[in-house]
């Protein structure tokens, strides 16, 4: 039953709950952390971490994408980033890093970020990038949002894309109409017909509640995301469009739909993926105990030495053109950053879960006494008082 609360005469809200709210209590069982599986697969493809990147370029770039698959996660890459849209990126990202750095004004960094994107979209360019991926063979994942997916789709479905993420920051299965810059009305994208076209598993998302998380399973997605990538400092949809997600509620009720589709269908079984306040080892353990199979991180991967943004995160919602909903937060400084493969497999000096964060999920199903992630999404929970 919803804990509903009266917040004005005839206004009533529900009560939610943020990760932070929670903690796992373990059973009176425990076992080995080598005992422990936290490998994830999402339909022909296998993951030995439940770890996918957030789309941005300051964290992935083709060269990261690779690595992050090497070591057993997802690299996604934007398919509608500067990787897309420019030959130079690296120089494109030094410009940025050096504006956000060193203008003393604030918005500075977002305007010049809006530019690059300004430039169109080449699905010549982007080709490129998602062969490059292919080649090394790892996974290949790449993020379009419902506007472009259509004519971004053909390009990347040809150079060999493997698994499609039709990303926004909010998704639903009914959007009603979409109205091009010249403000001429054109067809919507029909989700559920565009992904029984393809031959390839689409990932989908975000959502925030148990309707939204259900409608979005029935169009035939693999996996469905929980949430917009929200990070303190760098995302603000809160701020922009008053729109939030408490992570914990939100992964609860869409692995509560995921639960009713697999009645509804016999055993058709989709994927619940995290996708916001999720920076530590225990942010993922809880996101996993939530009801989540897999998640995405976005600020703890940008600290790496990997991250092309040299230390700098933004997502990817920061460079839209007339209501950016992010700004660009250092999160590493120096030139001692982590190695990816320290943050998520250690070995870890870090007493605050930002390191070896594969390892830390691992030890905390060992001492809960569950062997894989599927189990481990029974483990018991409190809340806060």
């Amino acid at each position: 039953m919803r804990d509903l609360v009266e917040i004005g005469m005839g206004r009533t809200a529900r009560r939610t709950y943020e990760l932070d709210d929670v903690s796992i209590v373990p059973s009176r069982r425990t076992r080995s952390s080598k005992d422990v599986s936290t490998a994830w697969q999402i339909d022909a493809y296998r993951f030995e971490s439940p770890i996918l990147s957030h789309p941005t370029d300051a964290l992935v770039s083709p060269a990261a994408a690779i690595e992050l698959g090497k070591l057993g996660a997802l690299g996604v890459l934007n398919g509608e980033g500067l990787w897309a849209r420019h030959r130079d990126v690296e120089a494109k990202i030094a410009e940025l890093v050096s504006i956000a750095a060193n203008d003393p004004d604030p918005y500075a960094a977002v305007r010049h970020l809006q530019r690059l994107h300004s430039a169109p979209l080449d699905s010549g360019l982007l080709a490129e990038a998602v062969a490059q991926v292919r080649e090394a063979g790892v996974t290949t994942a790449v993020r379009v949002s419902p506007q472009h997916a259509p004519e971004l789709t053909p390009a990347l479905l040809a150079a060999g894309v493997e698994i499609l993420v039709v990303h926004g920051t909010i998704i639903s299965a009914e959007h009603v109409a979409q109205v091009d810059a010249d403000g001429a009305q054109r067809e919507p994208l029909n989700l559920k017909t565009f992904i029984a076209d393809l031959d390839v598993p689409v990932i989908a998302g975000g959502v925030h509640d148990h309707r939204t998380a259900l409608h979005l399973m029935r169009t035939g997605a693999a996996g469905v995301i929980v949430g917009y990538g929200s990070a303190t400092g760098a995302t603000t949809t809160g701020e922009v469009l008053g729109i939030g997600v408490p992570m914990a509620t939100a992964i609860a009720d869409a692995a509560a739909a995921r639960r009713d589709y697999l009645d509804e269908t016999g055993g058709r079984y989709v994927h619940v993926i995290a996708d916001g306040d999720i920076h530590s080892s225990g942010d993922l353990v809880k996101a996993i105990a939530c009801g989540a199979d897999a998640a995405v991180l976005g600020t703890t991967l940008a600290a790496t030495s990997s991250a092309p943004g040299d230390g700098w995160y933004w997502p990817s919602a920061a460079a839209h053109p007339d209501t950016p909903r992010g700004a660009l937060l250092q999160v590493a400084a120096g030139e001692e950053r982590p190695s990816l493969e320290r943050v998520l497999n250690g070995p870890s000096d870090d007493p605050y879960g930002e390191l070896n964060v594969v390892g830390g999920l691992r030890r905390a199903m060992a001492k809960a006494g569950y062997c894989d992630l599927k189990e481990f999404q029974r483990v018991g929970l409190s809340v806060r008082a």
